[in-house]
């Protein structure tokens, strides 16, 4: 199972954090990081998006097909966001488009069974990989990806 995580590209400021929209650049951002994936991803391809408008903007870019979870929310839990994608049971490949915290707290129990929060940029993404080998489940970083390293000069 591979499980791309994500984080939104840049959104406005504003009180209502569910209400937030991707600004100018947060569109242009993730319409790059769009443009990225869909050249790399299966066609059966399973996108998530968090109720947040900026999170919903965000993958619209890659598909109009795409589900909406609350467990995906910017408050949740790494354990509820686990449960959501099904890791690692899922079988497909799993494009979730969320936030921190939990996004850099999910990469570093991924990757380093260690508690902690890891810095993730806005409209980065962390693609891994979960296979079993030699009776050992094993987690790989395949790609970890920011928009500036999309965009020459910058």
């Amino acid at each position: 199972m591979d499980l791309i995580l994500w984080r939104h590209a840049e959104a406005e400021e504003g009180s209502d954090d569910l209400a937030r929209a991707l600004t100018r650049r947060g569109q242009q951002q993730a319409s790059q990081m769009a443009a990225w994936l869909r050249d790399r991803l299966p066609r059966d391809f399973i996108l998530l998006a968090s109720e947040a408008k900026r999170s919903q903007q965000t993958a619209a870019l890659l598909s109009k097909r795409y589900t909406v979870l609350p467990e995906l929310n910017p408050d949740a839990s790494i354990e509820a966001v686990m449960q959501a994608v099904n890791w690692p049971e899922a079988g497909k490949t799993i494009v979730l488009v969320g936030h921190q915290p939990y996004i850099g707290r999910l990469s570093a129990q991924l990757l380093g069974e260690q508690p902690l929060l890891w810095s993730v940029k806005k409209g980065a993404v962390w693609w891994l990989s979960h296979r079993v080998r030699h009776d050992l489940e094993q987690v790989r970083l395949k790609v970890m990806m920011t928009p500036s390293m999309l965009t020459p000069n910058e």
